[in-house]
This record gives C-alpha cells, structure tokens and sequence, in this order.
C-alpha cells in the first residue's frame, strides 16, 4: 500500500479547524455565573478564563471559588483563590481581576465559582 504525503495547504486548513474547534471548546467547556455569590453586587461585565495548556493535557478540571475585593466603582482590586485546583486558580484569578460589578456605595468582598470542564 502506497500513502502520499497531505499537501500543505490541506495541513494547514486542517490545522486552522483543529484550532477553532479547540477555541470553541474552551468557550462552551468554561462556565461563568451570572452573578456573584452576593446578590448586592451583580456583575456588569466578565472575562472568560484561558484555561491552562497543561490542565487540559492533564485532564484537570473542576470548581475554583474566588473571593474578590470590589471597589466601590465596581473594578476588582484583589482576588484569592479560595478552593479549588492549583493548576485553574490562577487563570480564575486573572479572569475575575477583569470582571466589573455594579458600582456600590462602599467596597466589599464576594465569592465567585468558576467551573473548568473539559466536555
């Protein structure tokens, strides 16, 4: 049996729709609430967490909790991890250092879950 090398351009092109279905994965795999846990603070606008390269290859997922300090413009000014895998609480953090919340008369601190699924 004789097998012939793909041609380049197919290489590529397969390539290109590995990638977007890999971004679209990512996407869909990674669930946000809503709003934080405290119902006083809703969210205005969020950024969706990068999962990590490795977490992926190592089929790490699951739950990370982070407990954010809101200022009261609504910017996030600190977060920490406060459960979950070592591996996807870094990625929560900076995502959740992104977010903007409903501006308040004073500062306060929330939880917010952040779930990395690989379905």
């Amino acid at each position: 049996m004789i097998f012939f090398p793909r041609s380049r351009s197919r290489a590529k092109h397969s390539r290109g729709i590995a990638k977007l279905l890999s971004l679209a994965l990512i996407a869909m795999a990674v669930s946000l609430p809503l709003h934080a846990a405290d119902s006083e603070r809703p969210v205005k606008s969020r950024v969706a967490p990068v999962y990590p390269e490795i977490a992926k290859r190592m089929h790490i997922s699951g739950e990370v909790k982070i407990a954010a300090t809101i200022a009261p413009d609504g910017s996030v000014s600190a977060t920490k991890a406060v459960s979950g895998n070592k591996m996807l609480s870094g990625a929560a953090e900076e995502a959740v250092l992104k977010w903007k919340f409903v501006a308040a008369a004073e500062e306060s601190t929330v939880e917010v879950s952040i779930n990395f699924d690989l379905k």
